[in-house]
């Protein structure tokens, strides 16, 4: 399989990306893999790089967004951070994918058992530690724990069902924030140039569904 060239890159619409990962994904969970030399996508993309999606996911070692969706050299973007949110450095970054390389798809990608998620229900023991920049980052989550969190429900890492609502709900905030903090990207939404969409990994199963 070739790495995408200019030409290649646009014939894809947003809705083919969207079905190139899924594909891919179910060649991941079947253990297959395409064809592919990566050693010649080495040298097919040195004069340039035409990816097709760009794929926001957490930073968790099991949730390499190019393997589990099957791709190769220059296919994807992928933007990593703890617990998939967006901010103005990341957010330019989609910006750069989309508007200035091409992309047609952005993903954001949650996963289940999320360590930093169990880090923002459990941000009290947290805030004992010395580590005053993981302290900033997991308390990014607490507004969105705080809207979903029942009354009399233990807050805590050990909640799974209120663990798994919040990984759902962090995905859908970060979709919100990426259409309302970037005029761009919600522009090219809009005129039909890209989709924003969201979905969770399994880490038990390898299996990404859909939001």
């Amino acid at each position: 399989m070739k790495a995408h060239t200019l030409e290649t890159q646009a014939t894809i619409t947003p809705e083919k990306a969207l079905e190139i990962l899924k594909e891919g994904n179910d060649r991941f969970v079947q253990n297959l893999k395409a064809n592919r030399d990566l050693l010649s996508q080495v040298n097919d993309t040195r004069a340039g790089q035409w990816p097709f999606a760009v794929i926001l996911s957490c930073i968790d070692s099991r949730t390499s967004a190019e393997l589990i969706f099957d791709q190769g050299l220059g296919d994807i973007f992928s933007v990593r951070i703890a617990g998939n949110f967006a901010n103005k450095d990341i957010l330019g970054s989609m910006e750069f994918g989309c508007n200035v390389a091409g992309s047609k798809l952005v993903v954001v990608l949650g996963h289940s058992k999320c360590g930093a998620l169990k880090g923002g229900l459990d941000a009290a023991a947290i805030r004992e530690t010395e580590m005053e920049n993981l302290k900033h980052l997991v308390g990014h989550f607490n507004p969105i724990i705080e809207s979903i969190l029942n009354e009399g429900e233990e807050r805590s890492s050990k909640n799974d069902d209120l663990l798994e609502r919040l990984n759902v709900q962090n995905v859908k905030q970060t979709i919100a924030d990426i259409r309302s903090q970037s005029a761009t990207l919600n522009q090219m939404e809009k005129d039909g140039k890209i989709k924003i969409v969201g979905a969770n990994y399994n880490v038990e199963t390898g299996v990404v569904s859909w939001l």
